[in-house]
């Protein structure tokens, strides 16, 4: 797991952000097989049954369908301001012994 405060890379993540609900937007192009709708219908990118991305790579720790993610993903850009925000407050949470918590 990198730390918090060291830069991101794309070669070494924890995937952090491969964790959290993804809404997906009307334009976004995912395959029905990754897709999923919460009880209050909206519709977001699936999940494994322990809560990572069903779309993440496991073997390489990275997204299978990158190029086409959902524009919510889009945010997260290697050590940009989201990708830094969401790796700091899991680390500290982590540091404080509270388990990472899927919504």
């Amino acid at each position: 797991m990198t730390q918090a405060g060291t830069a991101a890379n794309c070669t070494r993540c924890d995937a952090i952000c491969c964790r959290l609900t993804v809404v997906l937007a009307a334009e976004d192009a995912i395959p029905a097989h990754l897709r999923a709708t919460t009880a209050l219908g909206v519709a977001v990118m699936a999940r494994d049954a322990d809560g990572w991305c069903a779309a993440l790579d496991r073997g390489h720790m990275r997204c299978s369908l990158y190029a086409e993610r959902p524009q919510g993903c889009r945010r997260f850009v290697m050590n940009g301001p989201y990708c830094r925000a969401v790796r700091a407050d899991a680390h500290d949470r982590i540091a404080r012994g509270i388990p990472l918590q899927l919504h």
